[in-house]
């Protein structure tokens, strides 16, 4: 009797495709091979900052690979708990005895003592892919939580465009970027705020300090205070939880009168936007002062340019031009004006792509050290 199809036990060649489409999730070999190196230079460049490579570079030839192979070894053994500090030791104990005993391999001495090495790494592993997945599990609901607290569209604006975009090192962010009106209630909506900021630091501890900025942020913005006041009271609330300066936040904000095309700016130790006119010519917005958290007595110079029809302003945070590639070579200012310059005609989000592309294009697979935010306003 012939079995139902349901039932139908698989040809042997479609059930090693569909284990390799499960496992591989579909990607090619050259996809999976750049993600390898990629996550291979940054584990890599994860664990050389515990070498002493003062001590190494005085040594030569094997004792110098020696020298590296050791500190690497202690690197990878401190950063695991203690007991399994001992379940790894014991393992290569039993690897390196088996090993030894080699030329009496067809002895179940040796093969216990493999065996036993091999499901101790084992363990090993499952117990770091356990953490892992539940470390992730928890970063992705704190980056849900994040994602929250900067806008998904943005806001609509007479005579103005914003495109916006992130790409956080980690799961979650240290830089935060916003576009709202102060005073929502006001003929014409008032003033639109737009804001860029990047907290010292990365992962954990940068997305809740950013998290208590944009709260703190949004509350004074909420007061109606002008935007020299505005900076001097966030400035104040920042230096009260930065550690003492030690978490400190660089950032640009804005106010943009839709009727008038002025805006105002103070910038707090960033990155300064780039305004591209529309005839081609660079501006660079850098009156401010000292970033934000580091002296709670600062004073900062506030500054007004006019927009024109066509004019492109871009925010972005330092890991943009700080992005590397493959050879460790960063993409820089100097490309990163170039590319401003050479914005194609159409709105926002048309140059946000560009710029976005030119970026990417340039790191390829090579997994960066900071987070990446852009915003863009253009002026219709």
């Amino acid at each position: 009797m012939q079995l139902p199809a349901a039932r139908q036990r698989k040809p042997k060649r479609t059930r090693l495709r569909d284990f390799w489409q499960r496992v591989s999730e579909g990607r090619q070999v050259d996809e999976l091979w750049s993600q390898f190196a990629a996550d291979a230079r940054a584990t890599y460049g994860f664990y050389k900052r515990d070498v002493d490579w003062e001590e190494a570079n005085k040594r030569h030839g094997f004792r110098r690979a020696m020298h590296i192979a050791r500190q690497f070894f202690w690197a990878l053994l401190l950063k695991l708990a203690p007991a399994r500090r001992v379940l790894l030791l014991l393992a290569l104990t039993l690897l390196i005895f088996a090993n030894a005993g080699e030329h009496d391999s067809h002895s179940d001495g040796w093969n216990k003592y493999v065996f036993l090495g091999v499901l101790i790494l084992f363990l090993l592993l499952t117990l770091e892919l356990a953490d892992k997945v539940i470390m992730k599990r928890d970063l992705e609901i704190a980056r849900e939580i994040q994602s929250w607290l900067v806008p998904s569209n943005p806001p609509e604006v007479l005579n103005g465009d914003i495109a916006f975009a992130t790409c956080p090192q980690n799961s979650v962010a240290g830089d935060y970027y916003d576009a709202f009106y102060a005073n929502p209630e006001a003929s014409g909506g008032g003033k639109l705020m737009l804001v860029i900021a990047d907290v010292a630091g990365k992962s954990v501890p940068a997305a809740l300090l950013m998290a208590t900025f944009q709260a703190s942020l949004r509350t004074i913005a909420g007061d109606g205070a002008p935007l020299a006041a505005l900076v001097a009271r966030l400035n104040r609330y920042s230096c009260a939880h930065s550690l003492d300066g030690l978490r400190f936040t660089t950032a640009v904000l804005a106010e943009y009168d839709p009727e008038s095309r002025r805006l105002t700016y103070v910038n707090a130790g960033h990155n300064p936007p780039i305004l591209r006119r529309a005839n081609g010519a660079i501006e660079l917005l850098e009156a401010g002062g000292l970033p934000l958290g580091i002296d709670s007595s600062a004073a900062f110079e506030t500054a007004a340019i006019e927009l024109h029809s066509g004019d492109v302003l871009v925010f972005f945070t330092d890991g943009v031009v700080e992005a590397v590639n493959q050879a460790g070579d960063e993409y820089g200012n100097q490309r990163w004006l170039d590319a401003i310059s050479a914005l194609p005609t159409g709105n926002a989000q048309t140059e946000l792509q560009y710029l976005m592309k030119g970026v990417d294009d340039y790191v390829g697979a090579t997994r960066q050290t900071d987070d990446i935010t852009y915003l863009i306003f253009k002026n219709r």
